[in-house]
């Protein structure tokens, strides 16, 4: 009972620090309020008429539509600078050559040759970059959160207002090819699809070909409305090599001759837009908010004139959601309710007039129509939430109510119309940045009250309840041994057993090594072979500081379980670990596992368990930080060597000549040997919960620090994971060393019962004065001890009552 005991108290501590990682990360990782009220043509984002009575015409919606087909080619992790036309060095310099750049050479025909159709933009990307969040924000215009990021292997239906909704519930003929997230984002939307799968990140060609065989046919066909096509094969390049490897250049030439073949086949009604969900590091990975990875390509191109003027010498920098409500008015849909990106102004300008008036009045109907939209929001936002800062909403619904009412004027009185233009769209781009501003400071707000009852930091723990379960436990095994003693049982030391606990624990070490190596690259093998050895090297080194007390109290000096730890951390860097997202091994998920399937739970197990590795074997060991010491014993410190010529002494004190006990001395006090194992393990989920508290503190005092998303919250989420599964780990090893434990006194109890059945029937008594010799004359001994020694296992027994 007592070894339950034990368990259950570690589980127990072990829940308290899981409900402080829980409460803390409520508090940390926020998530925002999605409203599932959805736009429609019937009902205008507010009060007013609609710019050139739209909805009284046919087909049309909030604003009349400019495009009635649309191709949107997403080019996972399309880079700005993949796309951005390459520049002639400059008289003095040395070119720049690099892989990715220039291979894109007819976007940079496009953008020279017609300046009035073609436009190339540098969307910038929120946080986080993985591809379900920008596909989230590409459709709904919104700012999905970071904890929503760990859906990106097992995405769920989009409940918030979107395009593809929109354009399905207006009877658009959607249709799509590509990566398989989509279909997980909008089941049963699409009119005709053929999705594959994304996972594979090693596989260039099977997605990107895939697409290519049916893409031109499809676009001559006259079934479609919209085709919406995404491609995988730089963003797997990217990951499987980096930007800078010839595979590089070879996939954006591809892309760069599918989109010449797409605008040689489109009409005068249909809108051509190239984007990348996100960019990529410099390593070919993507996830987090540095520049490389929020850059990302939108190119816009028509085959009628779209844009007024010349583009400016830099492109422009816009946000990545700024897409959403342009694409919904140039195609006559209502704007998704949620959206709160600004719509691209430029491209709402009449060209057919050569009036700048003019242009600017279309420009500035489409702000309107888009600040209204916002505001509808904002107002029902706020109603179901209260996350919104009060004065920054206030102050931004006093903007738009002077916004509005300055155009509403705009529109009944044409005198002075290039004055309040003048001022009309500046107002009403303040307001619409405004909003997203706010919203981006408003949902990373943290609440600090849960972030404060966050992690244990186990000192009650230590200070009190620790030692009310010691007494607790000292006093049931005191009141056994009195019972024991009472009732006069034998008791039993067995020799040549002095490794029975950590020989089990290195086995199961050992065949845990075995399969998590297989789950690494070849070239860790080695580093698994030196970082074994460095941690018997350690436990030798902490073994001869350990002193052995017999009969007890046992203990692991503090110093022992803090290297221990440390070992392990180590051990998770030194195997190519690091706390971001980026940098997990995916290929772990295809060992043993075909490649043609799809991801499924037990990929996910394999990516963990080579992500935490050193967690699990260092957390299985634990126990031989307490075991160690008594393995280590020297047989010359445990005896006393007698001169020569002394026999007859050593006769009298025969136990002097024993061979070193080992772990069977832990055995002479079980009650401290599980009192031992319970601080032992008390103490490394204490050392393990420094690590938690540490990640909480810094979490804590720079959550507003830029690098918030990219360094504190992976580092927190991967040492809350590796915490889960070490203390799960600590409790398995715990277990193992108690069931050899009970499985050596059950044979124990066994061999009393037959050496009192063989003393009764020989009437001999194994006493210590006679062990040496019959160590000499075997057949002297009872018959169960002969037994004994032909199997090649020494036992000493010694009666008492």
């Amino acid at each position: 009972m007592q070894k339950i005991s034990v368990l259950l108290f570690l589980a127990w501590v072990s829940f308290l620090f899981y409900a402080g990682i829980a409460l803390f990360t409520s508090g940390f990782l926020l998530t925002r309020w999605e409203l599932t009220n959805h736009s429609s043509c019937q009902e205008p984002p507010g009060p007013g008429a609609l710019p050139w009575g739209g909805r009284g015409e046919p087909g049309a919606c909030w604003m009349a539509s400019r495009f009635s087909r649309l191709v949107l080619v997403v080019i996972d992790a399309l880079r700005f600078d993949f796309a951005q036309p390459q520049r002639s060095p400059v008289s003095g310099e040395p070119p720049v050559s690099l892989p990715f750049l220039g291979k894109m050479g007819f976007l940079q025909r496009l953008l020279e040759s017609q300046p009035h159709h073609a436009r190339l933009y540098q969307a910038k990307a929120d946080p986080p970059t993985t591809t379900m969040q920008r596909l989230k924000a590409l459709t709904t215009g919104s700012l999905p959160t970071f904890v929503d990021a760990g859906s990106n292997f097992a995405s769920s239906a989009i409940v918030e207002d979107n395009l593809i909704k929109q354009l399905s519930s207006t009877g658009r003929r959607v249709v799509f090819m590509g990566d398989e997230t989509w279909n997980d984002l909008f089941p049963g939307v699409f009119s005709q699809a053929l999705f594959f799968p994304s996972f594979n990140v090693r596989d260039l060609e099977t997605v990107d070909n895939g697409i290519m065989k049916h893409l031109y046919p499809t676009m001559d066909s006259d079934e479609w409305d919209v085709l919406i096509t995404h491609f995988l094969g730089v963003d797997h390049c990217g990951h499987k090599h980096d930007p800078y490897h010839p595979e590089m250049a070879k996939k954006l030439t591809q892309m760069d001759k599918m989109i010449q073949g797409l605008v040689k086949r489109l009409k005068n009604d249909t809108l051509l837009v190239v984007t990348g969900d996100h960019g990529m590091t410099i390593s070919g990975n993507h996830g987090g908010e540095s520049e490389l990875e929020t850059s990302a390509a939108l190119f816009l191109y028509s085959p009628r004139a779209l844009f007024p003027s010349a583009p400016a010498e830099e492109p422009e920098i816009i946000p990545q959601i700024s897409l959403v409500p342009t694409l919904a008015l140039l195609l006559g849909l209502p704007i998704p309710f949620g959206n709160i990106g600004e719509v691209i102004a430029e491209v709402f300008s009449e060209i057919e007039d050569s009036q700048p008036r003019f242009s600017a009045l279309a420009q500035a109907s489409a702000l309107h129509l888009n600040a209204q939209q916002v505001s509808r929001f904002l107002h029902t936002y706020s109603a179901t939430a209260q996350d919104l800062q009060v004065q920054e909403l206030h102050r931004l619904q006093k903007l738009f109510s002077k916004a509005s009412a300055d155009y509403q004027r705009l529109l009944q009185s044409p005198q002075g119309a290039e004055a309040v233009l003048q001022t009309v769209i500046p107002e009403l781009q303040q307001f619409l940045r405004g909003v997203r501003a706010m919203c981006i400071e408003s949902w990373a707000r943290f609440s600090l009250v849960r972030m404060a009852g966050g992690p244990p930091t186990s000192q009650a723990d230590l200070d009190y309840v620790v030692p009310q379960i010691y007494r607790h436990i000292q006093e049931e095994f005191r009141g056994r041994l009195e019972r024991t003693k009472s009732q006069g049982l034998l008791t039993v030391a067995a020799y040549q057993l002095g490794s029975v606990y950590s020989a089990a624990v290195v086995m199961a070490l050992t065949l845990l090594a075995f399969p998590l190596l297989l789950l690494h690259a070849e070239r860790i093998s080695l580093v698994f072979l030196l970082l074994f050895l460095q941690s018997f090297l350690l436990l030798h080194l902490l073994a001869a500081g350990i002193p052995i007390t017999t009969p007890g109290p046992f203990t692991v000096p503090w110093h022992a379980v803090f290297a221990w730890a440390l070992m392990a951390t180590q051990t998770f860097y030194t195997t190519g670990h690091q706390p971001v997202f980026s940098a997990i091994q995916w290929h772990a998920a295809f060992v043993g596992v075909s490649e043609s399937r799809d991801f499924t739970w037990l990929s996910a197990f394999l990516v963990g368990a080579n992500t935490f590795a050193s967690h699990i074997l260092f957390a299985v060991g634990c126990p031989l930080l307490l075991l160690w010491p008594f393995l280590c014993e020297n047989q010359g410190s445990q005896k006393r060597r007698q001169p020569p010529g002394n026999e007859a002494e050593a006769r009298v004190r025969p136990e002097e000549e024993q061979e070193p006990r080992m772990e069977m001395r832990l055995r002479d006090a079980p009650h401290h040997f599980s009192a031992a194992l319970l601080q032992l393990g008390l103490k490394y989920l204490f050392v393990l919960g420094i690590q938690i508290l540490a990640c909480v503190l810094a979490a804590s005092i720079l959550r507003r620090h830029l690098l918030v998303w990219k360094v504190f919250a992976p580092k927190f989420i991967f040492e809350a994971m590796g915490f889960i599964v070490s203390s799960v780990g600590l409790c398995l090893g715990i277990a193992l060393v108690m069931r050899v434990d009970g499985a050596v006194s059950s044979w124990f109890r066994q061999l009393v019962l037959t050496q009192q059945k063989a003393g009764e029937q020989s009437s001999l008594v194994c006493t210590g004065a006679g062990s040496s010799a019959r160590k000499a004359q075997p057949h002297l001994l009872p018959p169960c001890s002969q037994d004994l020694l032909a199997s090649g296992t020494s036992l000493f027994y010694n009666s008492r009552s």
